[in-house]
């Protein structure tokens, strides 16, 4: 199952757009960790500790999908895989820093 992908036009406010974005297992985590630089795969696994291979797989997908992550494929040798905010990504930035300080 993955989400749709998600129109700002439909949505009353940036902070109700960002939290359907964001809603499913490990997808915030992911997002405040992309904050700091590039995600690889198996550095999330030892990360966020009781994810698994699946779910962050399915996670990943979905947050490329919205147009948050970008999937990079990095051809040197060990060729890897990192994950890194989209534009859109890091201007929804401020208001996830706002929610998160709401907890």
């Amino acid at each position: 199952m993955t989400t749709k992908k998600i129109t700002e036009e439909n949505e009353t406010c940036p902070a109700q757009a960002l939290l359907k974005m964001l809603s499913g297992k490990w997808k915030p985590e992911i997002f405040r960790l992309a904050t700091n630089g590039p995600l690889r795969f198996s550095g999330l696994l030892r990360q966020i500790s009781g994810s698994n291979k699946q779910t962050l797989s399915v996670a990943l997908k979905e947050l490329e999908e919205v147009g948050l992550l970008q999937k990079v494929v990095i051809k040197e040798k060990p060729l890897h895989i990192e994950y890194y905010l989209t534009e859109n990504g890091k201007s929804l930035l401020p208001i996830f820093e706002q929610l998160e300080s709401l907890g």
